[in-house]
């Protein structure tokens, strides 16, 4: 059996454009894009998948094999593989965000430890809404949601010259509105509260300047803190409920003005 140089070069393609997208995909999402997996796991299963979704994908076009064309359509599938990944990582620092937000203004943000995913050091209880976040996150099947997503990325924005539009690249920037949206809606009951407390603690300071206010004030803030987290976390699945479902339909927004 004869195969020429030239289908060797397809065969290849086929392989190699899916491949571009669907790693860097892998590389930024959440949970399997951080540092506790490592990255020779990471590849490999970016490697499988693009071996499995081949068939179902549609055909991929044909470039030279190291032209300036084809350095730029490699450029534009790491792009598209990124903003995929790092969109539902804002879903997830919207919930860290508002965990730290109360933190800070219950004294609890005195209590940091390492983040062995990101590598860097945040709030305790930003870290426990990191874990509920990340387990029903998985519970609801929600990789699987995103890579449906990616598949269907391939059909409404098919690998080419043509790329994105840049109208996705303003709403990422933007997106960074609703996290911070997000996070206060998260932090809000327990930052008014919090704020009435210190009002409270404010006017018995006022009356009776002989009270201590920070040996009386910051031990209670602490608590209340703690009770807040304790009234929050039932609630804490609707509220995720609502911005799962938020991100998700953002992200699928891009395949409808991607091409």
């Amino acid at each position: 059996m004869f195969v020429s140089i030239a289908e060797i070069e397809q065969m290849v393609a086929s392989f190699l454009w899916p491949l571009f997208r669907i790693g860097s995909f892998f590389m930024a999402i959440p949970i399997i894009g951080t540092q506790l997996v490592p990255q020779r796991v990471r590849l490999g299963l970016a490697i499988a998948v693009t071996v499995v979704l081949m068939p179902v994908l549609p055909e991929m076009p044909r470039f030279e094999g190291l032209s300036l064309a084809t350095w730029i359509v490699i450029a534009q599938q790491i792009i598209i593989g990124t903003i995929f990944g790092f969109t539902l990582h804002l879903l997830f620092q919207s919930f860290v965000a508002g965990a730290q937000i109360i933190a800070m203004q219950s004294g609890l943000g005195f209590s940091q430890m390492s983040d062995p995913a990101n590598g860097i050091s945040i709030v305790v209880v930003a870290q426990f809404y990191l874990m509920m976040s990340t387990l029903l996150f998985l519970l609801m099947n929600g990789h699987l949601v995103m890579i449906e997503i990616l598949v269907r990325s391939f059909f409404v924005i098919p690998v080419g010259e043509s790329g994105v539009s840049s109208d996705i690249f303003m709403r990422v920037v933007l997106s960074l509105s609703w996290l911070f949206t997000g996070a206060l809606v998260m932090a809000l009951p327990a930052s008014m509260a919090l704020l009435t407390i210190n009002l409270a603690f404010g006017v018995m300071t006022k009356a009776a300047p002989q009270l201590n206010i920070f040996a009386l004030g910051f031990p209670f803030a602490m608590l209340m803190g703690l009770l807040f987290h304790w009234f929050n976390i039932p609630i804490f699945y609707e509220h995720y409920v609502r911005m799962s479902d938020f991100v998700l339909d953002f992200i699928a927004g891009f395949l409808n003005g991607g091409a």
